[in-house]
């Protein structure tokens, strides 16, 4: 794995980005493309997790008595946790995929010297959109992903009888900080980096046709979830 020139492609974004050229066309096509269609899958991924969550903490905490906790932990483990890594992960197999097949067949296909050939920088006309589609999208994602996986808490906590609404809102009110939800947020923003500059450098380097692109598609997935779920571990330490 080259992270030297994962390294270099990153500042030579924000090089890029810093000569104020504009990306906001292009930019938006990609947030349409990457972001809003990458919506239905996150939320039917939240909801799910987030009720597969509570039932194994509310069973627990009932039979400890400790029902007006469980609110709480369910905010906690969705805020932190799960909404920022699931939504990554779905992101990254989505939309890491959708970007290194799609440079991919522009390298094998010679349309990436074609823009060279007319002066235009590919990384410019390319991979800056891409990047900030992703960095602006997945914390988006991740926030409502935050959202719903909590109320699809709440539905199974209500279910069992025994949890009302007021107490559900009031020990996550009391447990949940602002540093918890813009901590979830901003892993958000890393793991978008991170999903947007390994997919796009695999593009880059796709060879030999069809057979060359499913390959650098494939490794370009497994690469972002490995990262995702180290960085995930690391921030954890760093942010709560």
């Amino acid at each position: 794995m080259h992270w030297g020139q994962i390294t270099r492609l990153f500042w030579r974004v924000i090089k890029l980005l810093f000569r104020g050229k504009p990306h906001a066309r292009r930019t938006l096509e990609q947030m349409v493309l990457l972001g809003t269609k990458s919506l239905p899958i996150v939320l039917i991924t939240a909801m799910f997790v987030g009720m597969a969550f509570t039932v194994q903490v509310a069973r627990e905490f009932l039979k400890f008595g400790a029902r007006d906790m469980i609110g709480g932990v369910v905010g906690l483990a969705v805020w932190r946790e799960l909404g920022p890594l699931l939504t990554g992960v779905v992101f990254s197999g989505r939309v890491g995929a959708a970007i290194a097949a799609e440079l991919g067949t522009m390298k094998v296909t010679e349309q990436i010297e074609a823009l060279e050939t007319m002066s235009q920088d590919p990384v410019d006309y390319l991979i800056v959109p891409r990047v900030l589609a992703c960095c602006f999208m997945l914390p988006m994602l991740v926030g409502i992903a935050d959202i719903v996986g909590f109320l699809g808490g709440l539905l199974v906590a209500i279910g069992t009888g025994r949890i009302n609404v007021y107490s559900y809102f009031d020990s996550a009110q009391t447990m949940l900080t602002t540093s918890d939800i813009y901590g979830g947020l901003f892993k958000g923003f890393l793991f978008g980096l991170v999903v947007a500059l390994i997919s796009t450098y695999m593009g880059l380097t796709a060879r030999s046709g069809a057979k060359g692109v499913g390959k650098v598609t494939t490794r370009a997935v497994v690469v972002s979830l490995i990262s995702i779920f180290i960085l995930n571990y690391f921030l954890s330490l760093a942010l709560f």
